[in-house]
């Protein structure tokens, strides 16, 4: 079986070059980043039980899926962990392989999916941000990322909840009215619902710790972790 849906990394692909523009086609993921990164760090930082420093993530192994140009990868670099970031496309690791040298930031970087990876090193943190709508079969792909993860390593997958409230927030309004979104950018029929991410988790060995919602807020151009799950969610599950 395959994770990989070839669609979808085309899609992304094309607009490779635009990564690392704070105002370009990835600007709400610029937008993202620090509520994301600080829920991680923290989340990390409390089930390690990890004493504060310049560089908490230290002895961290961390592996970060669909790591796209390493939005997610760089910062969590800088905090010290040891980063291996993949993806499929070849263009968006050659971004993130360019912009990190330029960086002077040492992450290992691969074009590969998780159930092609090949490496004896078991995680203690695998992040799925924002990828599991845009693979080819999520019980496979959560399956597969799990194989990766340390007995009680922990996995946070954040992605977008199935509902009306979604539908209209994610695709009517960030990609045909906002325009902060390439038209296309999302499918809902393949975004998913906590419970049957949870379930699926559930398989492949990984317990809930956390569930939350991230909400955006318009007036301020801002985001916060929320209780209310409708549109963005993310989990944090722990191996068993």
């Amino acid at each position: 079986m395959n994770s990989i849906n070839k669609k979808e990394i085309e899609k992304f692909s094309k607009i490779a070059q635009e990564w690392w523009n704070p105002n370009g086609k990835f600007k709400p993921l610029h937008n993202f980043n620090p509520i994301r990164i600080k829920y991680i760090k923290e989340n990390i930082i409390k089930d390690f039980k990890i004493k504060p420093s310049d560089k908490p993530l230290k002895k961290i192994n961390l592996l970060d899926i669909g790591c796209g140009g390493g939005l997610l990868s760089e910062p969590m670099c800088r905090l010290g962990a040891n980063v291996v970031g993949i993806d499929a496309s070849i263009k968006n690791i050659e971004v993130a392989k360019f912009h990190a040298k330029k960086n002077k930031l040492k992450i290992k970087y691969k074009v590969t999916s998780p159930e092609k990876l090949k490496t004896n090193l078991k995680f203690d943190v695998i992040l799925n941000m924002e990828i599991v709508e845009h693979v080819e079969n999520i019980d496979f792909f959560i399956n597969a990322s799990a194989k990766l993860l340390k007995k009680d390593g922990i996995m946070f997958v954040a992605t977008l909840n199935k509902t009306l409230k979604s539908y209209i927030f994610a695709i009517i309004g960030a990609e045909y009215i906002l325009k902060w979104l390439p038209i296309g950018t999302h499918d809902w029929e393949k975004f998913v619902k906590p419970n049957d991410l949870i379930k699926i988790s559930k398989k492949s060995g990984l317990s809930l710790q956390r569930l939350d919602g991230m909400k955006f807020n318009i007036l301020d151009n801002s985001w916060k972790v929320s209780n209310d799950t409708s549109v963005n969610y993310i989990l944090k599950l722990k191996k068993n």
